[in-house]
Protein backbone atom coordinates (compact mmCIF):
# COMPACT_ATOMS: atom_id res chain seq x y z
CA UNK A 1 0.00 0.00 0.00
CA UNK A 2 1.36 3.23 -0.80
CA UNK A 3 -0.15 6.67 0.38
CA UNK A 4 0.04 10.54 -0.66
CA UNK A 5 -0.08 13.28 2.30
CA UNK A 6 0.09 17.02 1.17
CA UNK A 7 0.83 19.63 3.22
CA UNK A 8 1.45 23.40 3.09
CA UNK A 9 -2.16 25.07 2.30
CA UNK A 10 -4.04 27.79 4.05
CA UNK A 11 -5.85 31.29 4.17
CA UNK A 12 -3.19 33.09 1.93
CA UNK A 13 -2.86 36.88 0.47
CA UNK A 14 -2.84 37.93 -3.12
CA UNK A 15 0.79 38.20 -4.31
CA UNK A 16 3.85 36.49 -2.57
CA UNK A 17 4.80 32.74 -2.16
CA UNK A 18 3.41 29.77 -1.15
CA UNK A 19 4.90 25.86 -1.06
CA UNK A 20 2.52 22.70 -1.25
CA UNK A 21 4.51 19.55 -0.34
CA UNK A 22 3.40 15.73 -0.95
CA UNK A 23 5.08 13.01 0.52
CA UNK A 24 4.87 8.88 -0.41
CA UNK A 25 5.47 6.69 1.67
CA UNK A 26 4.62 2.72 1.87
CA UNK A 27 6.07 -0.34 -0.58
CA UNK A 28 7.62 1.88 -3.58
CA UNK A 29 10.09 0.43 -5.78
CA UNK A 30 9.96 3.19 -8.30
CA UNK A 31 7.71 6.37 -8.49
CA UNK A 32 7.39 7.80 -12.09
CA UNK A 33 5.33 10.83 -13.31
CA UNK A 34 3.94 13.20 -10.63
CA UNK A 35 1.31 15.65 -10.62
CA UNK A 36 -0.85 18.14 -9.03
CA UNK A 37 -4.53 19.02 -9.30
CA UNK A 38 -7.07 21.10 -8.33
CA UNK A 39 -10.40 21.85 -7.84
CA UNK A 40 -12.44 24.73 -6.76
CA UNK A 41 -16.00 24.90 -6.26
CA UNK A 42 -18.21 25.03 -9.13
CA UNK A 43 -15.22 24.41 -11.01
CA UNK A 44 -14.13 21.36 -13.48
CA UNK A 45 -10.70 19.72 -12.04
CA UNK A 46 -7.42 20.51 -13.24
CA UNK A 47 -4.40 19.44 -14.11
CA UNK A 48 -1.59 22.18 -12.89
CA UNK A 49 1.55 20.62 -13.09
CA UNK A 50 3.49 17.40 -13.89
CA UNK A 51 7.09 16.28 -13.69
CA UNK A 52 8.16 13.17 -14.98
CA UNK A 53 10.66 11.20 -13.30
CA UNK A 54 13.69 12.97 -15.44
CA UNK A 55 12.40 16.22 -14.39
CA UNK A 56 10.46 17.13 -17.58
CA UNK A 57 7.42 19.53 -16.02
CA UNK A 58 4.51 20.86 -17.94
CA UNK A 59 1.76 23.84 -16.55
CA UNK A 60 -1.37 24.34 -17.41
CA UNK A 61 -1.46 28.00 -19.37
CA UNK A 62 -3.75 29.47 -16.00
CA UNK A 63 -0.40 28.92 -13.88
CA UNK A 64 2.41 29.29 -16.07
CA UNK A 65 5.19 31.31 -15.30
CA UNK A 66 3.51 31.73 -11.58
CA UNK A 67 4.22 27.53 -10.46
CA UNK A 68 6.94 25.26 -9.65
CA UNK A 69 6.84 21.92 -9.86
CA UNK A 70 9.75 20.43 -8.57
CA UNK A 71 10.89 16.79 -6.99
CA UNK A 72 13.15 15.34 -4.53
CA UNK A 73 13.16 11.54 -5.58
CA UNK A 74 15.22 10.46 -2.36
CA UNK A 75 12.58 11.88 0.36
CA UNK A 76 9.58 10.53 -2.73
CA UNK A 77 8.53 14.20 -2.55
CA UNK A 78 7.14 16.60 -5.26
CA UNK A 79 6.58 20.19 -4.23
CA UNK A 80 4.49 23.15 -5.71
CA UNK A 81 5.71 26.77 -5.68
CA UNK A 82 3.18 29.24 -6.07
CA UNK A 83 4.02 32.80 -6.99
CA UNK A 84 1.56 35.73 -7.71
CA UNK A 85 -0.95 33.93 -6.27
CA UNK A 86 -4.55 34.97 -7.18
CA UNK A 87 -7.78 34.86 -5.88
CA UNK A 88 -8.51 32.10 -8.92
CA UNK A 89 -6.04 29.87 -7.51
CA UNK A 90 -8.51 29.38 -4.36
CA UNK A 91 -9.34 25.14 -4.74
CA UNK A 92 -8.11 21.87 -3.27
CA UNK A 93 -5.30 21.05 -4.58
CA UNK A 94 -4.10 17.02 -4.57
CA UNK A 95 -0.62 15.83 -5.91
CA UNK A 96 -0.91 12.04 -7.72
CA UNK A 97 1.98 9.94 -8.55
CA UNK A 98 2.35 7.22 -10.91
CA UNK A 99 4.03 4.40 -8.73
CA UNK A 100 5.99 1.25 -8.87
CA UNK A 101 5.48 -0.65 -6.41
CA UNK A 102 7.72 -2.99 -4.72
CA UNK A 103 5.44 -5.85 -5.15
CA UNK A 104 5.89 -5.60 -8.41
CA UNK A 105 2.01 -3.43 -9.40
CA UNK A 106 2.65 -0.04 -11.17
CA UNK A 107 -0.59 2.22 -9.74
CA UNK A 108 -1.76 5.53 -9.57
CA UNK A 109 -2.46 7.60 -5.88
CA UNK A 110 -4.04 10.35 -4.98
CA UNK A 111 -3.35 12.47 -2.02
CA UNK A 112 -6.21 13.72 0.34
CA UNK A 113 -5.66 16.75 -0.71
CA UNK A 114 -5.25 20.71 0.61
CA UNK A 115 -7.33 23.69 1.06
CA UNK A 116 -5.36 26.75 -0.68
CA UNK A 117 -7.89 29.87 -0.30
CA UNK A 118 -6.53 33.14 -1.69
CA UNK A 119 -8.15 36.18 -0.19
CA UNK A 120 -6.93 39.52 0.97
Amino acid sequence: QVQLVESGGGLVQPGGSLRLSCAASGSISSINGMSWYRQAPGKQGELVATITSVDNTRYADSVKGRFTISRDNAKNAVYLQLNSRKPEDTAVYYCNADVSSSVGFRLRYWGQGTQVTVSS
